[in-house]
């Protein structure tokens, strides 16, 4: 079993029409730095986005009323990370919640780093809605 740490970002947006605004895989290229250099493209039923250390295939979960918005990223070393993504209402507002999990072998600095990553993205994604 992997250790894990949810990180959460409350957005002052309707969850349903922030659901329905994020929830395709192009607007990830917005906010989420990984995949920002470029713009995602399909790819059958994944999709690849291209970053300066190489490429990177990415599965998102198809749409849904549920606000579920796990993604699976295969950076080609043969498993995929599992990214669990939620967007859930806070009365008027919205929580976005993403589990980082620690990987195997990843020290105690780089799971840190990951959480921080995550953390600010969602902070980007935030800045994006509310401008």
């Amino acid at each position: 079993m992997l250790s894990s740490q949810v990180v959460s970002q409350t957005i002052a947006r309707n969850w349903l029409d922030l659901y329905e605004t994020i929830w395709k895989p192009e607007y990830f290229a917005k906010w989420a730095s990984g995949l920002s250099s470029g713009t995602l493209e399909q790819e059958g039923s994944y999709w690849r986005a291209r970053r300066p250390d190489g490429s990177v295939k990415i599965r998102f979960t198809p749409h849904n009323p549920f606000g579920v918005m796990d993604h699976w990223i295969d950076s080609g070393f043969g498993k995929e990370i599992y990214m669990p993504m939620r967007v859930i209402a806070n009365e008027q507002g919205a929580e976005i919640i993403m589990v980082v999990y620690r990987q195997p072998l990843m020290s105690d600095d780089k799971f840190s780093q990951d959480i921080e990553w995550v953390r600010s993205d969602l902070a980007r994604l935030n800045c994006l809605l509310t401008q």
